[in-house]
């Protein structure tokens, strides 16, 4: 294998790139209009553009892609995870085409495309799962229940159904968002479990027998049904349930004639009474992925293997070493997203002006300083990984590292990402369950407003020092200088003084100026001292500090009166397409606080919008299939 083409974007391409350049392997990038400029286009030996900005012009045009790979000179196809890899049809074209193809046989891939498919061939193998229920046949005894799509995954057309009265909505529902993520809207219904925990296998296989089942893997800590924090092993499983999801995990991957690598995953109950908080009841499979996963590093971390290299050998025909690795120590990944926990998790875009972790963890980041985050693809900036001896210490590492991260740019949930780390059920690993985030979202995402003074005061003495050529000090008595800067709804207004004898500022009584530059400042507080690093773009400034971090938005002395709205109106809280508009929905009619009005997609999510208060549907300039940007106005709610 001499060049290879990596049909997808961002941190998958970059990192199976990684790979290539240390196996000697040139590389060969795909890239919509929209990436133009992105990361994965410039470290790639050849770039081939794909006309176009949304994924199905683009990433999803499987023959476009086979085309670009022949005319590169590419002798393989990688196709990293989401967009096309989990297309059969895709797969079989980059083999006719002559290319190799980095991945499971079409015909595996098929097998576990569809959900319904896949269990009952599981069934057939002796795996344990859920068995389906009838919709129409369910009874109140049957809540809660579980809405999947049958095609693709993410979360996408899954919903909880806990009233039976709502079943039928949340049925037309699941297969709409269906047909506009994976053109099929197939879904079916099982039972949801209350308390589960989502624990996955990674399986590799040769065409040559071998089968390799590389431990258990916790995913868990979910928002929409998307992982968020995932560790290796999974903590608190018995033996003998880590020996049956194994052996469940190969019997799955031998089903299928498996190669490459894949996982599969399953729900494990909660324990039953008595069995102790860290216990675990029994194991369901849920469904094989097959291809690489978005956490495949902490599998890589404790096993010292490289995944995707050996996803290479395999595809090249050659077996897997005779002896399986040992693992060691314990990893955990955390998934930086540009997007606000706060807000529902709504998506985010701009420019990341600065995105920097500490040494001694592993970063896989689709994004560099400079990039920007477009509404056309997963919001996801970048994977941060910690590896450690115990688990105790691979979360405090992990913790720390994205504490004194520098992430300077859209809103991120970094913030929820370290008090999720250390909160008491994570830690203890008793909490680990998919409501984790239901039970625990406020609290986490509660404004911490300690040191917010601190650092609104060392923004105001940076500005004043990068603005003034005399460095913000006066020689002669004057009128304190006044900045305002304002964080998750409060205003910070500091006032002070800088002259002969350093800071006077009569609301930091105890605080002393040790040093000041445009970008740094020193403060001592009571004898404490602390740093303070200043970054402004705009109107947007980030203060890093032993406080933490702090994004805070300078004030104009002087707002703006054309930027007020029309009471009741509901604008656009991103930038994304109308998808769809609530039934029978018109001008005039009466709306109930909290009511569906209409839904937005934007970032592989749809998100709903739905009205504030009960009153009258007085406009809806919102149509199906309208792009709309921050800010655009959707519909107004009268009193």
């Amino acid at each position: 294998m001499r060049s290879v083409l990596v049909a997808n974007r961002g941190e998958i391409a970059r990192r199976i790139f990684r790979t290539c350049r240390e196996l000697g392997i040139a590389t060969v990038a795909v890239y919509s209009d929209a990436d133009a400029g992105a990361a994965h286009v410039r470290e790639a030996d050849v770039a081939v553009r794909l006309p176009g900005e949304a994924p199905a012009e683009t990433y999803l045009r499987g023959e476009l892609i086979v085309k670009a790979a022949l005319a590169a000179g590419a002798d393989a196809v990688h196709p990293g995870y989401g967009f096309l890899s989990e297309s059969d049809a895709f797969a079989a074209a980059v083999a006719d085409a002559g290319l190799v193809w980095i991945g499971p046989p079409p015909a595996a891939i098929a097998a576990m495309a569809s959900k319904t498919r896949a269990k009952e061939l599981m069934a057939a193998a002796g795996v344990p799962l859920l068995a389906p229920v009838d919709p129409a046949a369910a009874t109140a005894g049957d809540l809660p229940l579980l809405v999947k799509a049958a095609a693709g995954g993410g979360g996408r057309g899954m919903r909880i159904v806990r009233e039976l009265s709502v079943m039928d909505g949340e049925l037309a529902s699941a297969r709409a968002e269906a047909i506009a993520a994976f053109g099929d809207g197939e879904v079916f219904v099982e039972p949801y479990v209350e308390g589960g925990r989502h624990v996955e296998v990674q399986v590799l296989a040769d065409a040559h027998g071998n089968v390799w089942t590389l431990g258990t893997r916790d995913c868990s800590l979910q928002r929409r049904h998307q992982k968020v924090i995932e560790e290796a092993p999974a903590p608190g499983l018995p033996e003998e349930l880590r020996d049956t999801l194994h052996r469940a995990a190969a019997q799955a991957a031998r089903a299928i004639d498996y190669r490459g690598a894949g996982t599969v995953e399953f729900l494990v109950s909660p324990a039953g009474s008595g069995e102790g908080a860290a216990a675990s009841g029994r194991a369901y499979f849920l469904e094989m992925n097959t291809r690489l996963q978005v956490e495949h590093p902490v599998t890589e971390a404790i096993y010292r293997i490289d995944l995707v290299a050996l996803q290479i050998a395999v595809a090249e025909g050659r077996p897997l070493p005779a002896a399986l690795p040992t693992p060691h120590g314990h990893a955990v990944e955390a998934r930086l997203y540009a997007e606000d926990p706060a807000a529902d998790w709504q998506p985010q875009t701009g420019t990341v002006h600065r995105i920097a972790v500490p040494d001694g963890v592993r970063l896989d980041s689709g994004v560099t300083d400079g990039d920007t985050v477009t509404v056309h693809y997963d919001p996801m900036l970048a994977k941060v990984i910690a590896w450690a001896p115990t688990r105790a210490e691979a979360v405090r590492k992990l913790a720390g590292a994205l504490e004194r991260a520098r992430v300077h740019g859209p809103v991120t949930n970094r913030e929820l990402l370290v008090r999720s780390l250390r909160h008491p059920e994570f830690a203890a690993a008793t909490g680990l369950d998919t409501g984790f985030y239901d039970r625990n979202l406020g609290a986490l995402t509660a404004a911490e407003a300690t040191g917010d003074g601190l650092c609104a005061l060392a923004a105001a003495l940076a500005d004043a020092h990068g603005r003034s050529r005399f460095g913000g000090f006066r020689n002669v008595p004057a009128g304190p200088q006044v900045k305002s800067f304002a964080r998750a709804g409060t205003t910070h207004e500091v006032r002070y003084r800088l002259g002969r004898e350093g800071l006077d500022a009569a609301d930091f009584p105890g605080v002393r100026l040790v040093a000041l530059a445009a970008d740094e400042v020193v403060l001592d507080v009571d004898g404490l001292r602390r740093t303070f690093a200043v970054a402004r773009y705009g109107d947007q400034v980030h203060v890093d500090s032993p406080l933490g971090a702090r994004t805070l938005t300078a004030l104009p002395r002087f707002p703006d009166p054309t930027t007020r709205t029309e009471p009741g109106s509901l604008l656009a809280p991103m930038p994304g397409t109308v998808v769809r508009i609530a039934d029978g929905l018109a001008e005039g009619d009466r709306v109930e606080a909290g009511q569906p009005l209409l839904w937005l997609e934007a970032m592989k999510m749809e998100h709903k919008i739905t009205a504030p208060a009960a009153g009258t549907l007085t406009a809806l300039p919102a149509r199906t299939g309208r792009q709309v940007e921050v800010g655009t106005l959707l519909a107004v709610v009268a009193d």
